[in-house]
């Protein structure tokens, strides 16, 4: 099902879904990819999560709602994920695996290769870098599981064939964005960090335009 809350399209705009809109993330890309010119798809529950995010059309459903994820898809040029979980400390954890599965499979049946996803510092290879209270404490505590997904949705991602970029940002926060970030690859003495936002939503949207990390897991801070 459609609710279109847009104003005007321009079709030569490049197409771009963007999943997780409606959270913290989410919604600067959002507002960024408008400002930037882009036609944006958002994928949400409800027409009352999706308030704010005018000049998006608006597709009802949820990252797991097979039927409504091929209709946001369709005519998209690239996929932006800014999927997330709250802190499960005692339950398991399944959604962004899950949800990947789904995408990726709808991306591969209808032809589209640009899929950016937002995990997050502690993910793969850049567990043990998060600095003291975030590795001894924050994760082990809080989300143990929550990663352990992620994990999982990073292996579903890196196999899937599509032209991806995994984004995993520091500590985020929601300051005033300085307008560049350090996009780290070899993490070797690199412990802790945090990063506004609204410069993860800029550097997300620069990986739809650009193949410079694709098929790389970048992990981005101040």
């Amino acid at each position: 099902m459609e609710n279109s809350i847009s104003t005007q399209r321009v079709a030569s705009h490049p197409k771009l879904l963007v999943l997780g809109a409606t959270g913290g993330t989410g919604r600067l890309i959002v507002a960024q990819a408008i400002s930037r010119g882009y036609d944006v798809t958002i994928l949400a529950r409800n027409a009352e999560r999706a308030k704010g995010l005018e000049g998006a059309k608006l597709v009802i459903g949820d990252a797991l709602d097979e039927t409504a994820l091929r209709s946001a898809l369709e005519g998209q040029d690239a996929v932006i994920s800014a999927l997330g979980t709250p802190a499960s400390p005692f339950r398991a954890v399944t959604l962004l695996s899950a949800a990947s599965k789904v995408l990726v499979a709808a991306m591969q049946d209808q032809g589209v290769k640009k899929l950016v996803a937002i995990t997050g510092m502690g993910a793969g290879k850049s567990r043990g870098h998060g600095g003291f209270v975030f590795d001894r404490l924050i994760m082990p505590l809080l989300l143990r599981k929550v990663y352990a997904d992620k994990n999982r949705q990073e292996d579903v991602i890196r196999t899937s064939g599509l032209d991806w970029v995994i984004v995993r940002p520091s500590v985020l926060n929601d300051k005033p964005p300085r307008g560049s970030v350090r996009a780290l690859l070899d993490l070797e003495g690199f412990n802790g960090g945090t990063i506004a936002r609204a410069d993860v939503a800029d550097f997300v949207l620069d990986q739809v335009e650009s193949d410079a990390f694709k098929g790389k897991t970048p992990l981005v801070t101040w």
